[in-house]
């Protein structure tokens, strides 16, 4: 049926070449939207023409009229045609369109009997043939929509076609963008630099994850595609640029799930002479600020639940929800104790993990279910936190926090940890977990130890998912739905 369709529309584009219609057009100049028209509407007696572009969305012949609907980025207007008015050959051209074909309309206002205000076209213009069918679909009489782009996976690989037949989904990339707009300029108001850093890496660090790799054919050397942003922004503040920040891409080489794509947008910005009890601070202004300003309330409804972004957010002690919510003590429980409250919990990993790992675990199937409210959870066990300064009066535990909101980790947050001879005892720590099979521990970058060297000031930084907090915000719970082209399997 579908190339029955096609076919009928390339037969309409060959004949409106015979008939001297430019089928694909280089340019228009509109003089408002659908929405600037609609609210520019006085009386049937303004004389005022105005000059709109868009996709038809709508068409209805009648014989000598035609009504139809525009759609542009501000919504749809009705149009109204008229034979008596454009002249046969104009008008004859109406049965050359489909749905889907951008076209340029000049006309006056008027109310139909029914009170929608309307274009009475006095000419239109083909901008551009759509060869392929929208799939728009068609609502019956009980409102069902039929035909409609439903299956999630299509509308993933055809986001194009996705954006083009649903408002919504419009709307939540329009969101996306604002909010990486309102982070930018609070940060920037705040006096950060935002700086670019390596994408293509000789070493890969900064998180505990999986690299994707590849050949530099000059070099003749393997890059990684950085999965992290932090080594390289320390490196800023080694060089004395004391307040930076960068929005960009990373990849980790993991699976893929409702909550993780190997290709994700983070925030990350780090300050000198800051700790993360001053990121802490800074971090609950900046979503306080973003949240008030984009929806003009603290108090959201998203997921099910109401949601404050009032400040201060909670702060909870990381080692007291274990004791909590697994019943456990980190400080003195043993591995087989761990194990024991994954099984409880039907942990299919609970065998296979060990040491670091086990721990962080527990805290994710125990802990973070828990946890609804914006919520900085502190002061990690050392193993977690390679990058991050012993906390003061406990060398057992780091200065980091994390913030959750809604049972998912938004941002990661430390004092950054700036001994050069920590910071290589850490990395040897991490070498022998590699050696162990932990092929996600970070490796060990002469480079960077060298710049911790050279004398880095005490300092804060954090690392902010933009993707999750548009899930939030956006009142999605698949990352695939605020990522305009997702990863998926080819085709």
């Amino acid at each position: 049926m579908t190339g029955f369709v096609e076919a009928a529309r390339r037969e309409k584009l060959k004949e409106l070449v015979e008939r001297g219609v430019a089928p694909f057009a280089y340019r228009f100049d509109r003089t408002a939207t659908a929405q600037q028209a609609l609210a520019a509407y006085r009386s049937d007696d303004d004389p005022t023409r105005h000059v709109l572009a868009g996709r038809l969305v709508a068409l209805r012949p009648h014989g000598k009229t035609t009504f139809a609907h525009l759609e542009d980025p501000s919504g749809k207007i009705q149009l109204y045609f008229k034979l008596d008015e454009l002249g046969a050959d104009t008008y004859g051209l109406l049965e050359l369109l489909d749905l889907g074909d951008h076209v340029g309309i000049e006309g006056r206002l008027m109310k139909t009997r029914t009170g929608e205000i309307t274009l009475r076209v006095a000419t239109f213009t083909l901008l551009s043939k759509a060869l392929r069918p929208l799939p728009l679909g068609k609502e019956d009489a009980s409102g069902v929509k039929h035909g409609e782009l439903t299956d999630p996976e299509l509308r993933y690989r055809q986001r194009y076609a996705d954006l083009a037949v649903h408002a919504d989904v419009r709307e939540v990339f329009r969101l996306r963008t604002r909010i990486v707009q309102g982070i930018r300029a609070f940060l920037d108001g705040k006096g950060y630099l935002e700086v670019e850093t390596p994408v293509l890496q000789p070493l890969y660090g900064g998180a505990t994850a999986t690299p994707f790799k590849t050949h530099h054919e000059a070099l003749d050397a393997t890059f990684y595609l950085r999965i992290a942003d932090e080594l390289y922004l320390k490196r800023c503040l080694v060089g004395g640029l004391e307040k930076v920040y960068e929005i960009g891409h990373d990849f980790r080489n993991e699976g893929l799930s409702r909550f993780h794509n190997p290709e994700f947008t983070m925030a990350e910005w780090y300050q000198a002479y800051a700790d993360y009890n001053d990121m802490a601070a800074l971090t609950e202004e900046m979503l306080a600020v973003l949240v008030l300003d984009l929806f003009k309330s603290s108090v959201l409804e998203r997921h099910g639940a109401t949601l404050s972004f009032e400040r201060p957010f909670a702060r909870k002690d990381y080692y007291a929800l274990v004791r909590e919510h697994a019943g456990v003590d980190l400080t003195t429980s043993s591995d087989a104790e761990l194990r024991a409250v994954l099984k409880r919990h039907n942990s299919p990993d609970a065998d296979t993990l060990r040491g670091p790992k086990l721990v962080d675990e527990v805290f994710k199937t125990c802990v973070e279910p828990k946890l609804v409210q914006p919520t900085f959870v502190l002061d990690y066990p050392l193993a977690l936190s390679p990058l991050a300064k012993p906390k003061r009066g406990d060398p057992t535990k780091v200065e980091r926090w994390e913030l959750f909101v809604q049972h998912r980790e938004l941002a990661n947050a430390f004092s950054e940890l700036n001994d050069p001879d920590e910071q290589r005892r850490r990395f040897e720590q991490q070498a022998a977990l590699r050696a162990a099979g932990d092929t996600e521990a970070q490796q060990l970058d002469e480079d960077f130890l060298r710049a911790l060297e050279y004398g880095m000031p005490p300092a804060g930084g954090v690392g902010l998912g933009i993707d999750r907090l548009t899930m939030i915000l956006a009142d999605q719970t698949n990352i695939r739905d605020v990522i305009l082209f997702p990863m998926l399997r080819p085709e």
